[in-house]
């Protein structure tokens, strides 16, 4: 008998049936090199349908030249793309998954092209596109003929590949949310100027898309329920859509926000600041008014959650897609009852929307074996066991412990602190930064599960080194606050963000941030302290305050921060202090800037590496690898990330 009753139970949609009722949502990888599926990403969406996934939906496919959003789109307007999809289609359902492939055309959404120019967007008018500043040319009813026959021979050769159905994507103000949108679509001919007129783009392409296939392909279509923004699609203006065309698709997949605009875009990978499952009251309003399957998605991280949202009647199937990139063995974990094993999402989304923004492959900070199944998709076993002694508990010294002992190996782990995490301790104590905490939890279960004995509370020396023995040994030691020598006067009080997160600071009315990572120290920092009833000045040296976070991240994070009044000071490096002001210099210009009425600077500079025993481990002749920040310090993605690879070449 399963925890989760509902989540296990399998659902029929035509001629297809889901095992159980949790779905990885369409989502770009990067892994494709050349607009066709490849081995890597068979082999990522193969480990999901292996740990148990009901449905996968894989990531969206042109269907038009102009569809063309990223440099790194899948394209399905040849049939060159038909083995590709077949071979992904027969992995998947090997493993007792069905697949659907989203159809795409992102109208005015163009982020970036292949060759650096700026490419023609199309939209139904020309209104222009806020967040890439993207101005459309208005589509001739030539061109939107030639779209819809696009959809319609994409889906035929879905069909053919042998998938089991296609999601058209109408989400987050894409082409067809664009043609339902009044504010969007200005035209008065036959495909804009009322309800119906502007509906008949989506009406054809689903009613073209059923002529190319059978009647046992699934034919889906994915919506924001309504797109949070001041233009954007209501939620009113979606339900009316989809009661029009009901009788076209055979379910209904409900997500929110909209690509247009900064605060409508962070919706498309929310961010640990919003509520788990904080979509699903919308989807209800949805399910309530129509009689086909609803999906929906949206930080739906633990199977507790689905589980909540399905019993309630809110949908009939959850996206669950980073809970799936961060532990690929999810829904059998859950459906076995093994919840404790599960490695949650923590919604940092570093490595997963954070590196497709960079145009890199998919993967999970947490578990960097996403997106490298090729690489590591399986445990090697160590061909000799060895004594591997890891020194440092922080997420490096932790996955490297864990990927050691899976190998064979026996390991120790020690740590000169009570409590294992390192820096993830700190960084939990920041406002809506909570649920990195996750990292430490995973981590420690998985070091129980691989029976890695721990040493807490101790200083590791040369001579305890010389006592254990090790054959190897990792260094994890991780890094101390870099605190630079200031010109000063002694006269305002300086102190690290650490101290001020260990409570070892009283800060004064005014407070200085200086952030010389643009990471998320600084803005946490500084959200903190003026929930605190502080007024704060960040002095950031970049051009912006999280200029090296992920896009969702940061943007809600400036939201936040202009809500709480912060004054953010771009392009500031500190110089020093004397009585009751703050001088930071412009980093382009040169130029002295002065801060008055300050009582307090809080240095967030960035780390200086702790490495001091690499050198000893050397000298006495024994093998030593090192990982994160003792190595050099950056973030807890290369912390684990080397980790793992320590681990694996121990």
């Amino acid at each position: 008998m399963t925890m989760f009753p509902k989540l296990f139970s399998p659902l029929t949609i035509r001629g297809v049936t889901l095992r159980n009722r949790i779905m990885s949502t369409g989502h770009d990888t990067v892994l494709p090199t050349d607009g066709t599926v490849n081995a890597a990403l068979i082999e990522y969406h193969r480990a999901r349908a292996k740990g148990g996934a009901g449905l996968i939906v894989t990531q969206v496919a042109g269907v038009h030249d102009t569809a063309r959003y990223t440099s790194h789109l899948l394209m399905a307007t040849d049939d060159g793309c038909i083995p590709g999809y077949r071979a992904l289609a027969e992995a998947i359902h090997a493993e007792g998954c069905a697949v659907f492939s989203q159809l795409f055309h992102p109208g005015r959404e163009i982020m970036e092209s292949a060759d650096g120019l700026l490419a023609v967007a199309y939209a139904p008018s020309s209104v222009p596109n806020e967040r890439f500043h993207v101005m459309p040319r208005a589509l001739p009813e030539a061109l939107i003929l030639e779209i819809i026959a696009g959809y319609a021979a994409a889906a035929r050769r879905m069909w053919q590949a042998g998938l089991d159905g296609i999601e058209v994507v109408a989400s987050h103000g894409y082409l067809p949310a664009q043609f339902l949108n009044p504010r969007v679509n200005l035209r008065s001919d036959g495909w804009g100027g009322d309800d119906t007129r502007r509906q008949r783009f989506l009406s054809e392409v689903l009613t073209a898309c059923r002529l190319a296939t059978d009647e046992n392909f699934v034919i889906g279509l994915r919506l924001s329920a309504g797109e949070r923004d001041e233009d954007g699609l209501t939620l009113a203006e979606a339900l009316t859509a989809c009661r029009a065309i009901e009788p076209l698709m055979d379910y209904l997949h409900l997500t929110t926000g909209t690509s247009a605009t900064v605060g409508g875009a962070v919706h498309i990978a929310p961010p640990m600041a919003f509520a788990p499952g904080y979509v699903a009251p919308d989807a209800g309003t949805f399910k309530r008014a129509l009689s086909l399957p609803v999906f929906v998605a949206g930080r739906i991280n633990q199977p507790q959650e689905a589980e909540a949202i399905l019993t309630a009647g809110r949908a009939d199937v959850c996206g669950m897609t980073r809970a799936m990139i961060a532990d690929p063995e999810m829904a059998l974990k859950a459906q076995a009852g093994a919840v404790d094993d599960i490695r949650a999402c923590i919604g940092c989304n570093q490595a997963c929307i954070g590196h497709f923004h960079r145009g890199l492959p998919v993967s999970c900070i947490q578990h960097p074996e996403t997106g490298r199944e090729l690489v590591y998709g399986s445990v090697t076993p160590a061909p000799q066991t060895k004594r591997v002694m890891v020194i440092g508990g922080g997420p490096a010294g932790m996955k490297a412990a864990i990927t050691a002992a899976k190998r064979g190996h026996e390991v120790t782990l020690w740590d000169a602190s009570p409590q294992l995490g390192g820096q993830a301790l700190l960084a939990q104590l920041l406002p809506g930064r909570a649920e990195f905490g996750g990292i430490v939890t995973n981590l420690t279960r998985e070091l129980e599960r691989a029976q890695v004995r721990v040493w807490r509370e101790v200083t590791v020396t040369a001579d305890l080194i010389a006592q254990e023995k090790p054959d190897a040994v990792i260094l994890a030691t991780g890094a101390v606050p870099r605190v630079p020598d200031l010109p000063t006067d002694g006269e305002m009080q300086i102190a690290t963000a650490w101290d001020l997160l260990q409570g070892q600071v009283k800060p004064g009315a005014h407070v200085v941030v200086a952030d010389w990572r643009c990471d998320w120290i600084g803005p946490g920092v500084a959200l903190r302290l003026a929930r605190d009833g502080h007024r704060v000045t960040l002095a950031v040296a970049g051009t912006h305050a999280g200029e090296v976070l992920p896009l969702y991240v940061r943007d809600t994070l400036a939201a936040e921060m202009h809500s709480a009044g912060i004054t953010v000071r771009p392009y500031m490096r500190l110089y020093g202090t004397a009585g009751d002001t703050v001088f930071l210099q412009h980093t382009a210009s040169g130029e002295a800037v002065e801060v008055e009425g300050v009582q307090t600077v809080i240095l967030a500079l960035g780390h200086t590496p702790r490495d001091e025993l690499s050198q000893v481990i050397s000298a006495m002749g024994i093998p030593v690898r090192m990982a994160g920040d003792c190595l050099a310090p950056r973030t807890a993605e290369e912390a684990v990330f080397e980790g793992l690879k320590a681990g694996w070449a121990v």
